[in-house]
């Protein structure tokens, strides 16, 4: 069975993309079989899984309008093992080309459910926004992962999301639940930063990833390489946190939902 994760925070900058991306990379090397769905029209989850978004003739985009089939759109990461259904800037028209579709929330649902059998899990990087691509993201989702720095904005941000969340679940989504809130960006030498961390640990509880993504340099310059950080430096710290980070994904899914490439 598919698990299908994603990962959202309306709040630009928080290592949103840099989480999807590499979550990915680290579930492949585990052995799982992993599908990332850029969402975002910016199409950086394209680029850092090494696919030249400029010279794209199909991909999300497409697919959500029907003009492709989910074969025709998915791609193959060369560089990271894993297969990407992509994005780039055509995919900003999609939020005014869907309005007139029907169940133009499940649109993506709809093409995912198709690959049920195909992958163990599918990671869908949202756009840093509330709009009708993120609500397809979490309709389609079975649990959403929040990547968000330990600062006092991100906390105010947080219950909008959450209030999102709860709204998709009571009327679109009824499975939907929070997988868990990861620690962006940290700097454990910050007094806020472990303030608002120990705030997210007295709230949320086991919902809050013990795994923290430090910052990183190798992992802030990975993308401008088009690789995810453990195929840009295996053994930096943020390329081993991404690696405890899937180690902790893994343990939440029921063994018999886990399923390993041949």
């Amino acid at each position: 069975m598919t698990r299908v994760i994603a990962v959202a925070n309306q709040k630009g900058g928080v290592g949103k993309t840099t989480t999807a991306v590499n979550l990915t990379a680290s579930l492949a090397a585990a052995g799982q079989s992993v599908l990332l769905v850029d969402l975002d029209p910016q199409g950086n989850a394209t680029t850092g899984s090494g696919i030249d978004k400029a010279a794209l003739t199909s991909g999300v985009y497409q697919l959500l309008l029907g003009q492709v089939t989910i074969d025709r759109a998915i791609v193959r990461s060369e560089t990271a093992q894993y297969d990407v259904l992509p994005a780039n800037r055509e995919l900003a028209g999609a939020e005014v080309e869907l309005i007139d579709i029907p169940k133009r929330e499940y649109q993506l649902k709809h093409y995912l459910e198709r690959l049920s059998s195909r992958y163990s899990f599918i990671i869908v990087d949202c756009p840093p926004a509330l709009n009708l691509l993120t609500v397809n993201g979490l309709v389609a989702a079975d649990a959403v992962i929040i990547p968000m720095q330990c600062e006092y904005y991100a906390l105010e941000g947080l219950s909008d999301l959450v209030n999102t969340i709860r709204l998709v679940k009571k009327n679109l989504n009824p499975k939907l639940e929070i997988e868990g809130l990861l620690r962006t960006m940290f700097d454990p030498r910050n007094a806020l930063t472990v303030q608002v961390s120990e705030q997210l640990e007295q709230h949320f509880g086991a919902k809050v990833y013990k795994t923290v993504i430090p910052r990183n340099v190798r992992l802030a310059e990975a993308p401008s390489y088009g690789k995810p950080v453990m195929y840009h430096d295996a053994n930096s710290k943020g390329a081993q946190a991404y690696r405890d980070l899937a180690n902790e994904v893994l343990a939440r899914v029921p063994a018999d939902q886990v399923a390993y490439d041949a």
